[in-house]
């Protein structure tokens, strides 16, 4: 199957690119031991932020991984694949000798929710639904995608230095961008307004959105 990229005007390159790694065969067996000791494990992260199996035939709330001890283990040390295996799975979180090799349909790192800080001195914004680890929420770096409506905000560099903000939350969030040129579709929001503050977004993550990793 071939993906041609003049064809996929919904998509970003990084988005496409992904979509092409999906699509490869990839032949593995789950637990499979390459070598002495060493487990391997496949798993895929949808834009909501749900983990699943990868060779999961259904993957939904009823299927994805849900139990918060897990979720925070396994996101915490989820980086890119270095490794020079499975360059399909372009993420990947050890554990030990096992190696958890890593699919998502945007990103790995997705924000579930914006909340305080202990001392409320400070916004966070939950990883993939762990509750325990945070990013600080930075306003004027939030950065929508026009053609497909994602929002995008900065991540640890480890993770490649772009997150995803899931979809309820980024409705939410929508309605707070005000645009520059409202005639031009495909240029991103120039404002977003937050807590009674306008901020001016510099969208530096917009060359990082349409990159291939």
């Amino acid at each position: 199957m071939s993906l041609q990229i003049k064809r996929c005007p919904k998509y970003s390159l990084f988005m496409v690119n992904q979509l092409a790694r999906q699509v490869r065969n990839v032949s593995y067996i789950q637990g499979q031991s390459p070598s002495p000791n060493v487990r391997e494990y496949f798993y895929y992260i949808d834009h909501q932020g749900q983990l699943f199996l990868h060779d999961a035939r259904l993957k939904n709330f009823i299927t994805c991984f849900k139990e918060k001890k897990f979720l925070t283990f396994f996101f915490r040390r989820l980086k890119m694949n270095n490794t020079g295996r499975y360059e399909e799975f372009p993420y990947i979180s050890p554990c030990g000798k096992e190696f958890n090799y890593i699919q998502c349909d945007d990103r790995p790192i997705v924000y579930t929710s914006i909340t305080n800080s202990s001392d409320n001195t400070q916004e966070l914004l939950d990883i993939n639904g762990t509750e325990k680890l945070t990013y600080p929420f930075q306003p004027e770096k939030i950065c929508m995608f026009p053609e497909t409506g994602r929002i995008y905000h900065p991540a640890d560099e480890k993770y490649g230095g772009v997150g995803l903000i899931k979809s309820s939350l980024g409705i939410e969030l929508s309605h707070c961008f005000e645009y520059r040129d409202r005639d031009n579709e495909r240029e991103p929001p120039s404002h977003f307004n937050w807590n009674g503050k306008t901020y001016e977004l510099d969208n530096s993550l917009w060359s990082e959105i349409l990159t291939v990793k």
